[in-house]
């Protein structure tokens, strides 16, 4: 008797044990036949992640369709040893005349455009310190015990400063000076294959304002575009239309051209000492010359349609070498980003101190005689 209990016993406990294993086993079914969706659509996602990313290379030949007959040829290799192997493009100008120095990568500069990342801060500072929402001294909180002045905040490319200064100004008077600073209309003066970018027309949908002057959300801008309105922060003020001669004609027969001349001259030390930071201790550190402290810059990073972009806009400001550099990388690694790309202006600084280019480029213009056409237009 006893041992019959005891066989029923031990059936009920290996019934139950088997009962139990039986639940473990189809608890862990479950989630693996109701999850095919979900997971489909993960992989789906990280495919097409990875297919966009593949589609654009971090290295190429950038020279591939230039036509650089007209370029200065000091400062194009220069542009091109500077940018090695990067896919990218260099545009170079000379700020006191709008003249276009060279192109490298000419297919990648007259583009449709690309989000501005942070190089559309100088924009909103303009703007701000144009509308009085802020001085060289204002403060504005960034985050719980932070607060930044204008000059950190774009040595540093604090997005939260500058979101707050599109709030506080507002849509239309943000999208107002980025017009008036040239862009979404071509830059260029009778420049074929130059496109004119975007600025939009009502705030972004995704972020707004804010985004829109810490990004560029909804904007489209073009290398052209960026340096055309850095060279105008470097000489003063003066809007010019960018020239970028083909002809023997259009070579010889050169003059400066202005678009506009914006009342600003008293506003702009308090920018370029945010940009001068920048290169001194802020994002653009690797543009910075060891013996001389004469480039002023700002980066901008961020992603655009599966790609990374990769800014710097950059001016040097020297008694015998004046000139604007606009860096744009493209590419699927962490190697494209503002930081970088101010490396590449940097190499290029020093190239062409290192060829005295002034002295030494063909037919080179002596600043005083620059500065004498420009007062005549």
């Amino acid at each position: 008797m006893v041992e019959a209990i005891t066989a029923k016993v031990q059936n009920r406990r290996a019934g139950l044990l088997l009962f139990v294993f039986s639940l473990f086993i189809l608890a862990a079914c479950i989630p693996v036949s109701a999850a095919p969706a979900a997971a489909a659509k993960r992989t789906l996602r990280h495919a097409n992640i990875s297919h966009a990313h593949s589609g654009i290379t971090t290295f190429a030949n950038s020279t591939n369709g230039d036509v650089a007959t007209y370029d200065d040829p000091i400062v194009r290799q220069a542009a091109i040893r500077g940018l090695g192997r990067y896919n990218g493009s260099v545009v170079a100008i000379d700020p006191n005349t709008g003249r276009i120095l060279s192109i490298v990568n000419q297919n990648l500069a007259f583009s449709e455009g690309f989000i501005p990342c942070s190089t559309i801060k100088p924009v909103v500072a303009v703007a701000a310190l144009q509308e009085g929402y802020v001085t060289r001294e204002t403060k504005i909180k960034v985050g719980r015990f932070k607060y930044l002045t204008l000059t950190e905040a774009m040595a540093h490319s604090n997005n939260a400063y500058f979101e707050e200064l599109g709030r506080r100004m507002g849509f239309e008077t943000v999208a107002s000076y980025a017009h008036t600073l040239g862009l979404g209309e071509l830059a260029g003066y009778e420049i074929p294959r130059e496109q004119p970018g975007v600025v939009p027309t009502a705030p972004p949908a995704r972020g707004g304002v804010a985004r829109m002057s810490s990004f560029g959300q909804g904007i489209q801008m073009t290398p052209l575009q960026l340096g055309a309105m850095v060279s105008m922060v470097a000489n003063g003020g003066t809007l010019y239309y960018l020239q970028y001669p083909q002809t023997p004609e259009e070579n010889e027969s050169f003059e400066p051209r202005v678009k506009r001349t914006l009342d600003i001259k008293a506003l702009l030390p308090d920018l370029r000492e945010g940009m001068h930071a920048a290169v001194i201790r802020g994002t653009a550190r690797r543009s910075n010359l060891p013996d001389d402290e004469q480039v002023s810059g700002k980066t901008g990073s961020c992603s655009e349609d599966g790609s990374r972009l990769g800014w710097f806009v950059s001016y040097m400001d020297q008694p015998n070498l004046k000139i604007v550099l606009v860096i744009l990388m493209r590419g699927n690694s962490y190697a494209v980003r503002g930081p970088m790309a101010a490396g590449i202006a940097g190499r290029i600084y020093r190239q062409l101190q290192s060829e005295e280019y002034v002295t030494r480029q063909p037919g080179s213009t002596t600043s005083a005689s620059v500065a004498q056409k420009t007062d005549q237009q």
